[in-house]
């Protein structure tokens, strides 16, 4: 991708050394007014492997872009990430690292595709210049070397006329077009880990799956971890070798893509796998789940889901259930992991 002479001198990887991203009880609160506090990531703890793709599921409001940011210290102000959360990237605190360092690893080994690109991107300057300048942020290239691994970084995401599209700007690029130069940026100096937040939502069908096809040949490439962040199942059936299922600020069910499909434990997880439109189903009566995503200010007591559950029974007001194992590499926070005889119900059909 960058000639050798324009990426940054790290050492590599050792694959199988422990996990590249370790996430360990995770808190991010944001005040809310007249004294609240709005707790939208409520101790979540994670891991990824070198090369290995995560994706990081559920509805808006659950907190997962919150998590995305916390994992590059991006929380916007007020919101702090509270004491007592862990971050470690290859073996370094992020936590803890002085913003210098910190700055040395955004966009150069962990880098981040943003939901929105015309937000992302400035509306100022041209989109090689903003891909070029990542480059010279991170190495010794002159600019004439990082104007040219620009252009050839929107060759490789398949932008076609890349010399002339690198002298435009934002606005005068297609949706399409304007995802693939977020992804250039991301990936021109080949970081270990990205992370995608919704980097499909605002796209039609099409231009969607050639995204998804080309995240999938750029790591097959480098070898890049990647965390996705979607709430699309779709999407996750595609790309996923394991899913982190989140609601109102917890991890509910962390499972292996297979596991997940085939024996989904957490009743969230069985609605929005019961969502996913399958063809020759009657469109007509879509299967949803009831009710919506409470604030961080007011989760509820006992289990968070509960108000929402077709399988809500008393334990679930009063006791809050904790993630346990359901088999390998399962996890599932719901009491009907320990008192399955209590599954009775349906999820609700409008």
């Amino acid at each position: 991708m960058t000639s050798p002479q324009t990426r940054s001198q790290r050492p590599a990887p050792v694959v199988g050394s422990g996990p590249l991203l370790d996430v360990h009880a995770l808190h991010v609160s944001f005040p809310a007014g007249g004294g609240a506090i709005a707790r939208a990531v409520d101790g979540v703890s994670f891991t990824i492997a070198h090369g290995e793709t995560v994706c990081l599921v559920g509805e808006s409001g659950c907190g997962k872009s919150v998590t995305a940011l916390s994992l590059l210290r991006l929380v916007p102000p007020p919101g702090r990430i509270d004491s007592g959360s862990g971050i470690h990237f290859d073996g370094l605190d992020l936590l803890t690292l002085p913003d210098e360092q910190l700055r040395r690893i955004r966009g150069n080994r962990m880098a981040m595709i943003f939901q929105e690109p015309m937000t992302a991107l400035n509306p100022v300057l041209t989109v090689g210049d903003q891909i070029a300048e990542v480059v010279r942020v991170h190495t010794k290239a002159s600019r004439r070397e990082a104007w040219e691994s620009a252009v050839a970084m929107l060759t490789l995401v398949g932008i076609a006329d890349p010399a002339v599209r690198a002298k435009q700007y934002p606005h005068e690029l297609s949706g399409g077009m304007r995802q693939r130069v977020m992804i250039a940026m991301a990936l021109i100096l080949e970081p270990q880990l990205v992370i995608a937040d919704e980097p499909t939502t605002a796209l039609d069908v099409t231009i969607q799956a050639q995204i998804l096809e080309l995240l999938r040949e750029l790591k097959a490439r480098t070898g890049m971890a990647l965390l996705l962040i979607t709430h699309d199942l779709g999407v996750v059936a595609e790309m996923a070798s394991r899913v982190i299922v989140m609601y109102a600020g917890r991890v509910v069910e962390e499972a292996p893509v297979e596991a997940l499909f085939a024996n989904a434990s957490h009743p969230y997880t069985e609605g929005l796998l019961a969502a996913i439109p399958r063809l020759g189903a009657d469109q007509s009566r879509l299967t949803t789940i009831p009710g919506t995503v409470p604030p961080p200010t007011e989760w509820p007591t006992g289990c968070r889901f509960r108000e929402r559950c077709a399988y809500a029974f008393d334990r679930c007001v009063t006791e809050e259930p904790a993630l346990v194992q359901v088999g390998s590499a399962h996890r599932a926070r719901c009491h009907l992991v320990q008192e399955p005889e209590r599954r009775t119900g349906t999820v609700s059909i409008t």
